[in-house]
């Protein structure tokens, strides 16, 4: 018996190494059929992506007189109007993305919760603004919000103020503008995640004897974080490098990240200190990505670690 199992035992150590081999030459050759399909998307992500941050970045090394310096990145610590225009770029991200969170997540809750086709109906209008020009709808946020538009003249009309409101060309009226341009990208996203949710999990909850307060809270609200995170990032990336609203809703008085950029290379001719903007956008909206996922990261540990 001995002899006969070391007979098989020397039998089949061969058939396990070619089949591991036939295994690897297998994974190899599915690997570089994936890197074959693969390659277009990459080459154009590499030329569409890559190369223009690589030539912003590049670009912004010259000073105005073609000489390699860091003279573009030192204006932005020496002039107070270009941390203000930081400032005011990362003011209103949050702000409008904080009203969008505030208005988005209760209206793409309400979606969730009608019948697909109701839900399919109201979804039309969350959509429909798509189908204007920012501009337009800009210029339309406008003649609402002016000193003798619509609101304020309403207004004055019922007795409620006595004097118009400074509803427009102020940091208000560039929130108001935003908000209602950056709504949908906030809603999409949150609604589809929404409609993920099994509903057997909330009936579980509330036969165990949860309130509907408490197991929209320690339920529903908890798995609808991956889409409302999502929505998050796309609004607030969004808002650092809007212009048109900005530049039409502020009247001068809210200069944003993108205006500067804008003014520096068209007005000033000074496409280094341009690219040295962009690139400074780039790499702080970068790290506030990275901290944002970092603190998912380290939430959804806590989660798992509780339970």
């Amino acid at each position: 018996m001995s002899i006969g199992s070391v007979s098989l035992d020397h039998v089949g150590r061969p058939d396990r190494a070619l089949n591991a081999d036939k295994l690897s030459a297998d994974a190899r050759r599915e690997a570089r059929g994936l890197f074959a399909l693969l390659s277009p998307g990459l080459l154009l992500v590499f030329a569409v992506i890559i190369v223009p941050i690589g030539w912003l970045f590049w670009l912004s090394l010259f000073d105005e007189s073609d000489q390699l310096s860091a003279a573009n990145y030192a204006r932005f610590f020496e002039q107070a109007s270009y941390i203000k225009t930081f400032v005011t770029t990362f003011k209103v991200a949050f702000a409008v993305t904080g009203a969008c969170v505030l208005f988005g997540y209760p209206l793409a809750y309400m979606l969730s919760q009608l019948p697909r086709r109701a839900a399919g109906v109201c979804l039309i209008f969350v959509i429909l603004p798509f189908w204007t020009s920012v501009l337009v709808r800009t210029y339309a946020w406008l003649v609402i919000l002016q000193r003798k538009g619509l609101v304020n003249t309403w207004l004055m009309d019922i007795g409620v103020i006595g004097q118009p409101l400074p509803l427009a060309n102020n940091f208000a009226g560039v929130v108001i503008g935003m908000t209602h341009i950056m709504l949908p990208f906030l809603v999409l996203p949150l609604y589809a995640s929404m409609k993920t949710i099994d509903v057997d999990c909330l009936r579980a909850g509330m036969n165990l004897g949860a309130s509907p307060a408490a197991t929209f809270r320690q339920i529903f609200f908890p798995l609808s974080l991956p889409g409302l995170a999502s929505g998050v990032v796309i609004v607030f990336v969004l808002c650092l490098g809007f212009f048109v609203t900005p530049a039409l809703m502020g009247g001068g008085k809210v200069i944003m990240w993108a205006m500067r950029m804008e003014q520096t290379t068209s007005l000033y001719s000074n496409w280094g200190a341009g690219a040295a903007l962009g690139v400074v956008l780039l790499a702080v909206t970068l790290a506030l990505l990275g901290l944002f996922r970092w603190l998912l990261g380290a939430r959804a540990t806590g989660v798992w670690s509780q339970r």
